[in-house]
This record gives C-alpha cells, sequence and structure tokens, in this order.
C-alpha cells in the first residue's frame, strides 16, 4: 500500500511505462513537470501545442526536446483535440493540460468524437501526504461539483474508491463529512451522509467501509473520537477517503492544508475513459509530478480491469 508519493513512486515503477499527451504543452511550469516526470521513469510526454515556442521553453529548461514527440498545432482548440484524440485512440495513456483555459480544456475532454467521456459526471480527487497521518488522504471533491447531489455523492465514492485502490488500499475506508456526527433532519447534509452508509451497508456502494455523518476530527484521529465517545463507529480515526457536502468545504479544506501545511498532493480528474490531470497554474512542479505519478498508477489499474 501507497503510504507516502514515495510509495507511489516505486509503485510507478513496477508498472509498465505511461505515455502523457499535453494540450497546449507552451507552458514552462507544465513542460519542468513533464522533464521531471521523464526523469523519475514516471512517464514519456507526447507535446501538442506551437512546436517553435515549446522548444523555446525547453531550452531554458536544458530539456533536449529531441527526447519528445512534439505535434505542432498552433490554434489552441484544435491543439486540445489533437491531445486528447491521441488518449482516446490509446496512443496516450493520460491527458494533461498546458497553457489553455479549463473551459476549452473540458470541453475537450468532453467531445464526442475524440474525447473521454463516459456518460457519468466529472469529479475531482485529491490525494495528500500530510506529516502526522500514516497514510495518503484521498479527498474529493474540492475543485468540480459545485452542490453534489445523493446520486452524485455515489459517484464520487465509486471513483475515489477505484483511485485509493490503485494505491493499495485494499478496502478504503470513507467518511462522508458534515459539522457533527449525527443525523438531524434539519441538517440534510447529515441525512444523506446516513443514506449513503445504508447503502454501502446494503451492497448498493461496494469495496469500501462507508460511516457516516462524521465530523472531520473524528475521521481523522482516534483521540477526538475517544473524547467524543464515537470510538465504535467503523471509520473512526482510520478515514481513508472524505467527502465533502459540497465544493465549499472541500475546497476550503483543500487550500487550508495547502497553504498552512508542509505537505504534498497530487489530483486528477476522473469520471472520464482515462486519467486526466488539471492542475492549477499556482500549483507547485512538485504537485503536478505527482498528479502524473498519480495517472500513470491509476492508468496502469485501469488497464488491468
Amino acid at each position: 500500500m501507497s503510504k507516502s508519493f514515495n510509495d507511489l513512486l516505486s509503485q510507478v515503477s513496477a508498472c509498465s511505462k505511461k505515455k502523457l499527451a499535453v494540450a497546449v504543452a507552451q507552458d514552462k511550469a507544465v513542460l519542468e513537470a513533464v522533464k521531471a516526470a521523464k526523469e523519475r521513469d514516471i512517464a514519456d510526454s507526447i507535446l501538442v501545442g506551437d512546436a517553435e515556442k515549446i522548444r523555446e521553453i525547453a531550452a531554458s529548461l536544458s530539456m533536449n526536446v529531441d527526447e519528445y514527440e512534439i505535434i505542432d498545432v498552433k490554434d489552441i482548440t484544435e491543439a486540445s483535440l489533437t491531445a486528447v484524440k491521441l488518449v482516446h485512440d490509446g496512443k496516450a495513456d493520460m491527458y494533461m493540460k498546458g497553457l489553455l483555459d479549463t473551459k476549452t480544456f473540458l470541453k475537450s475532454v468532453l467531445d464526442k468524437e475524440v474525447g473521454l467521456r463516459t456518460g457519468k459526471p466529472l469529479s475531482h480527487v485529491c490525494v495528500f501526504e500530510i506529516p502526522g497521518i500514516d497514510r495518503l488522504l484521498f479527498l474529493s471533491d474540492v475543485a468540480f461539483m459545485p452542490y453534489p447531489t445523493l446520486e452524485d455523492k455515489k459517484c464520487i465514492i465509486d471513483y475515489t474508491v477505484a483511485i485509493a485502490k490503485a494505491c493499495g488500499v485494499d478496502c478504503p475506508k470513507v467518511a462522508p463529512l458534515a459539522a457533527v456526527e449525527v443525523v438531524n433532519p434539519k441538517m440534510p447534509v447529515t441525512v444523506e451522509a446516513a443514506e449513503l452508509t445504508r447503502m454501502n451497508e446494503e451492497g448498493e456502494i461496494t469495496g469500501c467501509i462507508v460511516d457516516g455523518p462524521l465530523s472531520l476530527d473524528i475521521a481523522l484521529y482516534k483521540e477526538a473520537a475517544e473524547e467524543k465517545g464515537a470510538l465504535n463507529r467503523k471509520v473512526a480515526g482510520d478515514a481513508d477517503i472524505l467527502v465533502f457536502p459540497d465544493i465549499h468545504a472541500g475546497n476550503l479544506v483543500y487550500k487550508a492544508i495547502v497553504h498552512m501545511v508542509d505537505c504534498q498532493n497530487g489530483n486528477i480528474l476522473t469520471g472520464t475513459k482515462a486519467p486526466v490531470i488539471l492542475t492549477s497554474r499556482s500549483d507547485t512542479c512538485e504537485t503536478k509530478v505527482n498528479s502524473i505519478a498519480l495517472a500513470a498508477v491509476v492508468a496502469d489499474s485501469m488497464k488491468e480491469m
């Protein structure tokens, strides 16, 4: 089981080497991550975009462009469709956003002809390595689905469980979060969390243990569970997956961890036929490389399935 990103990188080395398609690759931060991913033997890359600009940026990074396939497409929309088609056609295993806006990138992901749509809703999973927690934490949804319905939350759990399993967690423990750990009809989030628990107990959600509603402290720390008399809860202190009630809660926790804790993270888009890497321009190179590594492990698992 991968308990850290170093473990995850070791897991990647045991997989067949993956190929990454980058849309509009003339971006210094993305090329820096692509270079690091190749040097660490995580993935090779096909760079789609303005070839002249790609070569210019690569030179500034001492990046040997002869080691990469470059497809010269200057139009941003056309470049994104060309890149995603490589994954659609099986010529690449993963798809990554370069120097283009998120809306155009997602349009390519959802393109009916060459995209990676599955008919299911898209979601976002972030994986954290946090000091003091002896395992990787999987957070969802922190960036994509604003107000998930009960059915959306079932999808979120299914997606995130699959990613956790790809990272070696045999039976992930899932905590649908709320402000309290008891059901209160005046707090619909707690009612939905209890319903997700029931769905798991009755076999509608499988491959994991779901226990909610849980407050964040009880989900992560046994001391808190003991203080609150909640040690009998199935996930108390051992949660692998945190499911947030909405994007506000998820994004606030995500940004608090990123900006206030010395940690590592990586993230991918889910609900697609292949892993999609949708990082922010403000993300560090390490986060981008971790995201590529995470996508490689997930791609390998999807191929086996």
